[in-house]
């Protein structure tokens, strides 16, 4: 009884597949002909050729596309075989994209983005900013009374490559030295992508490191700004404290604001994973991710914008006063743009 049983079970498993087979090919010949015509209809949406498109096929997209995504779902239930599920998995997304999916081009989100979409995002995470700018501030302070207590401190704050010379005790027309400018523009443009690289690196760090409920952030900026405060007591104590902050300004009210940002945008996700409110924690991190990335996308244009300022007019403009200028502009524009543009207009569905 037992062979008699195993027999059968040899002799069932082919006669199956060849059902399964024959049903399988039933079924795709009666739909082959509607799949292939959606198939050319999207490729053509695809290659951005929508005259190849006669006015029947494109009445007909919809319908189209209802009865492939049925023949998916019959497919799913009936084990079809994989070639013809994976086919029609593939096709119905691509319709779906081209039916549903957004209909906005770079440009056009591009002009939505910088005509109130990012301004909207910044403001939408004021009081992570608020946190951000007052670690950035103390982390100043703490820099500059670390050194004044103690000048080996700002051998552990500043990196030597960093430093370059720039150190406690140094010669004042050594220190004004390091801030003038160049010759010409030859390899500032070398120099400009350098930093921009550079401060990129920092930036996302900081918004990276916000995933751990925003206290590596915090201590990334009060690292990093205690460099700033380091530094700047060696060029006060040399008498040159007025003509640093201007060299400085030029690119620093755009970079480190830029840095603000990326702590924040980090610090708005880390807050929000700590209080979600009354929603899930993951519905409450996908809409503070959504804001923090768009945040995150304006900041990469700050970084543009310091890095040649960095780059060029730091290096070109010697004048303490234009160097004020520049900075003070640069912050003006900032502010007056996160704080005066508004949300773009949503549009009717």
């Amino acid at each position: 009884m037992v062979l008699s049983l195993f027999r059968k079970a040899e002799i069932t498993p082919p006669a199956d597949i060849e059902a399964a087979s024959l049903r399988s090919d039933r079924f795709r010949l009666e739909r082959e002909a509607d799949w292939r015509r959606l198939d050319t209809i999207v490729t053509a949406l695809e290659k951005n050729r929508p005259r190849r498109i006669s006015d029947d096929d494109l009445l007909e997209l919809p319908v189209l596309y209802r009865n492939t995504a049925s023949s998916l779902a019959v497919a799913r239930e009936t084990s079809l075989d994989a070639a013809t599920l994976n086919y029609l998995e593939a096709l119905v997304r691509r319709a779906w994209f081209q039916i549903y999916g957004p209909r906005i081009e770079l440009i056009g989100w591009l002009r939505r983005f910088l005509g109130g979409g990012w301004s909207a995002a910044v403001r939408a995470i004021w009081l992570d900013i608020c946190i951000a700018l007052v670690v950035m501030v103390a982390g100043t302070v703490v820099g500059w009374l670390l050194v004044d207590q103690d000048e080996r401190w700002y051998y552990s704050l500043v990196p030597g490559g960093m430093a370059g010379g720039r150190a406690p005790g140094a010669d004042p027309e050594v220190l004004r030295e390091s801030l003038g400018t160049a010759e010409g523009a030859d390899g500032l443009g070398v120099f400009a992508a350098y930093l921009f690289s550079n401060n990129t690196g920092v930036c996302i760090l900081a918004f990276a490191l916000g995933f751990a409920f925003g206290v590596p952030t915090l201590l990334l900026l009060v690292h990093n700004l205690s460099l700033l405060g380091a530094m700047y007591w060696v060029f006060s104590e040399a008498g040159l404290g007025l003509d640093f902050a201007a060299w400085i300004s030029v690119h620093g009210t755009t970079e480190l604001g830029a840095i603000m940002l990326s702590g924040a945008a980090g610090l708005h996700v880390g807050r929000t994973m700590m209080f979600p409110g009354d929603r899930s924690i993951l519905s409450a991190m996908q809409t503070a991710g959504v804001r923090a990335a768009q945040v995150m996308a304006g900041c990469t244009i700050m970084l543009i914008v310091a890095g040649l300022l960095e780059g060029y007019a730091r290096q070109l403009v010697g004048s303490t006063s234009a160097r004020f200028a520049i900075g003070g502009a640069m912050l003006l524009f900032w502010a007056l743009y996160f704080a005066l543009v508004p949300a773009p207009q949503e549009r009717d569905t």
